[in-house]
C-alpha cells in the first residue's frame, strides 16, 4: 500500500460518459451550470467531452461534446474559476492535428482511451500529446479482462514513457472491492512512477465500495458522475463521493450545489433517458463482457437465463475486445444457445446407429400422416385478423394442423408445439387437453415436469443454423431458427403431401400491423437488427423446404394470409 497523504483528486465525466445516452447533445448553457456547481463542489478535473474527428463521427448526428471544440470550450469555461478541463479521445478515431498547444487551449489533461489490443500503440501517440505541453492519461478500457502477459507487456511499456495518469477502467463492472490491491499493486512499482488513476462502473453496485478500497491503496485520482450519469449502469456517484470527502474535509468540498443541480434536471433526465442498475448489465459484470451481448441474448426473447449465462461464459473464454456482433452470430449459428451442451452429441449418436448399424431411427413420427394435407399456425397478427377465413379451410380440406406457443383458443390444433424454453414455461397451462404436445429435445426434463405431466413427444432436430435444410432418418439437420418454420420440417417427416402456413405474417410486417405477434408480449421492445436477422433466417430455410418439396415431386409452400414472405403467398380465397 502506498502512503499517500495527498487527498485523492475527482474526475467529474458527467458530459463526457453521460454522452453516450443522448449522443453528447447537451446545450451549453444546462453544461456551464454543471462547471458552476462542479467549481462551488470543490470537484478538481471536468472532463467535458470527447475530442473527435468528424471523419469517424457524423456532426449531424452527434452533438458538441462528441467534439468539444475549442470554441465551445472557452464558451463554457469563460469567467468561472472551476475545475481544469479534460477531454477524452479514442485510439483510432481522432486525428492528433485536432489537439494544439496548451497554450492555445484552455484544456489541461487529454486522456486517451484503447482497448487492450490498441494500448501499446496508444502510448506512442500519447508522447505526441504530451510533447504539446498537456497532462496525459491513459486508459486502459477492461483492465480486468487483461490475461498476466498482457498486463506485464503494458507494464514493462509504460516504464519507456512519460505520462502523467495511467487509468485503470472497470469497463464492464466487474471489479470486486477484494480485488482492488493485486490490481494496483504493479503500478506502485513502476520506476517512473505515474499517479494512478480509477474509473469504476457499477453494473455489481460496487463502484463506490471498489473507489473506497482504491483510496486506501492509495489511488491518486477517481471519475465519477452526478447522479451517476453514463452508459449502461453507470458509473460512481459524483454527490457520494463528495459526501464521503466532505465529511472527511468539510473545508474543501461542499455537496450543496451539485444536489442543487441533480434535483433540478438529474432525477427527470433520468426518468426520460434511463440509466442505473439492470440486469443486462449486471451480468455484463459478472461475465465480463459488453453488454451488448447480453441485451441482444434477451432481445432474441427465446434464450432462458441459463442458456444466457452458458453462453456469455463462452464468450468470456474468449476474451473479445468490446462487443462483436460476428462472435455472437457465430455461437448462435453453431446452437450453443438454448440447448444443453451435449444435445447435437446425442442426436449425431442416434445418427451413425442408424447409419452403421441399421437400427431403426428414434423418431417416432415418421410418415404417420402419409399423404395428408397440413396447415402450419404461426402467431402473426393474421391469425385473429383471418380467423374465420382459416376455419373455413380447415372445415374444406381437413388438414393436420400444427400450431406453436400460445394460440389464444382461436384453434385447436392437433399439435400444439414449443422449441423456445421461456415460451414453454408461459403458455403450456394453455395447451387444449385434445392437443397433441410436441416439445424440442433441448429442453430438459426437468424443467417440462415441473410445468407439465401432459404426455408428449420430442421434436427431433439438430440446433444449429450453420446446416442447410435436409433430413436424415427423420432428424430435421438444422434448427430452422423459428417454431414455426420448423413444424413445417415436422410435416415433411410425418408424410405430408401439401403443407399450406396461416399466421406466417413475417417480421417486416411489424410496420403494417404494428406488432409480431396478434397478441400482447410484455416488456418487449422490439429490435430491429434482431427482426430483419430473424425475417432472413426464415426467408433462407423457407425457400430450402420449398426446394427440397418441389424436388420430391410435390407441391412447395403455400402461405393463405398476408406476409412479407412474398415468394410463399397464395391468398386464402383461392382455397374457400
Amino acid at each position: 500500500m502506498k502512503n499517500n497523504k495527498q487527498r485523492v483528486k475527482i474526475l467529474d465525466c458527467t458530459i463526457r460518459d453521460g454522452g453516450y445516452l443522448n449522443n453528447w447533445k447537451f446545450e451549453k448553457k444546462f453544461v456551464r451550470e454543471i462547471y458552476r456547481s462542479l467549481a462551488k463542489a470543490g470537484i478538481d478535473y471536468f472532463e467535458i467531452g470527447y475530442r473527435s474527428s468528424e471523419k469517424f463521427f457524423n456532426e449531424d448526428e452527434f452533438g458538441l461534446w462528441r467534439f468539444s471544440s475549442e470554441q465551445d470550450i472557452r464558451d463554457v469555461c469563460n469567467g468561472i474559476c472551476g475545475p481544469k478541463i479534460a477531454v477524452m479521445v479514442d485510439y483510432g478515431k481522432f486525428n492528433l492535428s485536432s489537439i494544439i498547444s496548451k497554450q492555445e487551449s484552455p484544456v489541461s489533461l487529454v486522456r486517451l482511451a484503447a482497448h487492450k489490443n490498441e494500448i501499446l500503440k496508444a502510448l506512442d501517440i500519447l508522447k505526441a500529446i504530451k510533447d504539446l505541453g498537456y497532462e496525459t492519461s491513459i486508459q486502459a478500457m477492461g483492465f480486468p479482462s487483461y490475461s498476466a502477459r498482457e498486463r506485464n507487456s503494458f507494464l514493462r511499456n509504460l516504464n519507456k514513457v512519460s505520462v502523467d495518469y495511467v487509468y485503470i477502467a472497470d469497463s464492464y463492472g466487474s471489479i470486486l472491492p477484494h480485488q482492488i490491491k493485486d490490481m494496483l499493486e504493479p503500478f506502485f512499482s513502476l520506476k517512473n512512477r505515474p499517479k494512478i488513476g480509477f474509473h469504476p462502473h457499477n453494473s455489481l453496485q460496487m463502484a463506490f465500495a471498489n473507489s473506497l478500497e482504491a483510496i486506501k491503496y492509495g489511488v491518486d485520482i477517481i471519475d465519477s458522475s452526478l447522479y451517476g450519469m453514463g452508459r449502461g449502469a453507470g458509473n460512481l456517484s459524483t454527490e457520494i463521493m463528495l459526501a464521503y470527502l466532505q465529511s472527511r474535509m468539510p473545508d474543501k468540498f461542499n455537496i450543496i450545489p451539485v444536489l442543487e443541480i441533480i434535483n433540478d434536471s438529474f432525477v427527470r433526465m433520468q426518468r426520460e433517458i434511463g440509466w442505473g442498475y439492470q440486469l443486462p448489465y449486471m451480468l455484463s459484470g459478472i461475465f465480463q463482457c459488453h453488454p451488448t451481448y447480453i441485451q441482444k441474448l434477451i432481445n432474441f426473447k427465446e434464450f432462458t437465463m441459463d442458456d444466457i449465462c452458458r453462453t456469455l461464459e463462452c464468450i468470456k473464454r474468449k476474451s473479445p475486445s468490446g462487443f462483436s456482433e460476428d462472435l455472437l452470430n457465430t455461437i448462435i449459428s453453431q446452437g450453443v444457445v438454448g440447448r444443453s451442451p451435449r444435445y447435437n452429441v446425442k442426436i449425431q449418436k442416434h445418427r451413425n446407429n442408424v447409419n452403421s448399424r441399421g437400427r431403426l431411427s428414434p423418431v417416432p413420427y415418421i410418415n404417420r400422416h402419409k399423404g395428408r394435407t397440413f396447415l402450419i399456425l404461426g402467431n402473426g397478427p393474421s391469425l385473429k385478423q383471418y380467423r374465420m377465413k382459416i376455419q373455413k379451410f380447415i372445415d374444406k380440406h381437413d388438414p393436420i394442423v400444427m400450431g406453436p406457443n400460445y394460440l389464444g383458443g382461436l384453434f385447436i390444433p392437433h399439435y400444439h408445439a414449443f422449441s423456445n424454453k421461456k415460451r414453454f414455461i408461459k403458455y403450456i397451462d394453455s395447451v387444449r387437453f385434445d392437443s397433441k404436445i410436441l416439445i424440442s429435445q433441448h429442453v430438459p426434463l426437468d424443467m417440462i415436469r415441473e410445468y407439465t405431466w401432459s404426455d408428449y413427444e420430442k421434436i427431433y432436430y439438430l440446433d444449429t443454423t450453420d446446416n442447410d435444410f435436409s433430413i436424415i432418418d427423420g432428424v430435421i439437420q438444422c434448427s430452422c431458427r423459428t417454431v414455426s418454420v420448423l413444424l413445417m420440417a415436422v410435416a415433411i417427416v410425418m408424410g405430408a403431401d401439401k403443407i399450406f402456413a396461416a399466421g406466417l405474417d413475417g417480421y417486416l410486417n411489424i410496420d403494417k400491423y404494428g406488432d409480431l405477434l396478434f397478441y400482447h408480449e410484455q416488456d418487449e421492445k422490439e429490435d430491429k437488427e434482431i427482426i430483419l436477422s430473424m425475417h432472413r433466417w426464415n426467408n433462407k430455410f423457407l425457400g430450402q423446404i420449398n426446394s427440397y418439396l418441389i424436388n420430391q415431386g410435390r407441391e412447395g409452400i403455400h402461405i393463405l394470409t398476408p406476409t412479407s414472405y412474398n415468394s410463399f403467398y397464395k391468398g386464402i380465397k383461392n382455397y374457400i
